[in-house]
């Protein structure tokens, strides 16, 4: 017998098998509607930037690259572990995607860099404080899937906007009552 409310599902449906259609439902709207940024690094080459712009999960940065192309940031997942970097040559094709949160790519932060490098590399920090009696460090913190309760820190001084020491260092999101010895 059918359902007054819901046509579609019979009076013998459970809820599990109506949460179930729902979610089938929505998985088919999501996929037709272009959801694909939802998971970035699985973008295939030659995807247009605009459908990636305009997509459900907006980028969280944007950059120029110097041939003419540019580089979207997609920042996601929990505490801020995954920035996915697509880069897109000047007619606005897919050429590159890579997960920028990696040991190898911290590797390459180094003294003297400009800050708008380090985004460029990186993207936007998890986290941001400033050190120093008179504030003349800003400290970016980044979390990474490989990190456990450690993230990497990049320092970079207030009047020169470059990096100064970067490295890795204690992630206060494991403080607790529970949390191990840091000596």
């Amino acid at each position: 017998m059918p359902n007054p409310i819901h046509p579609h599902l019979t009076r013998t449906a459970t809820p599990l098998t109506g949460l179930l259609a729902v979610a089938a439902a929505s998985a088919a709207i999501f996929g037709a509607s272009g959801c694909a940024t939802l998971a970035p690094g699985a973008l295939p080459a030659g995807t247009p930037i605009e459908s990636v712009r305009h997509g459900v999960v907006s980028p969280t940065g944007e950059y120029r690259l110097p041939d003419g192309g540019t580089r979207l940031e997609f920042a996601q997942g929990s505490f801020g572990k995954q920035t996915w970097m697509l880069d897109f040559d000047a007619s606005g094709r897919l050429v590159q995607n890579r997960q920028a949160l990696t040991e190898d790519n911290f590797a390459t932060i180094l003294p003297g860099m400009s800050d708008d490098q380090v985004r460029m590399r990186l993207g936007r920090p998890a986290h941001v404080f400033t050190a120093g009696w008179q504030h003349l460090q800003q400290i970016w913190n980044y979390r990474y899937p490989t990190g456990d309760c450690v993230w990497f820190q990049v320092s970079i001084d207030q009047d020169s906007h470059r990096v100064t020491s970067a490295g890795n260092g204690w992630d206060p999101a494991c403080d607790g009552p529970n949390a191990p010895s840091r000596d």
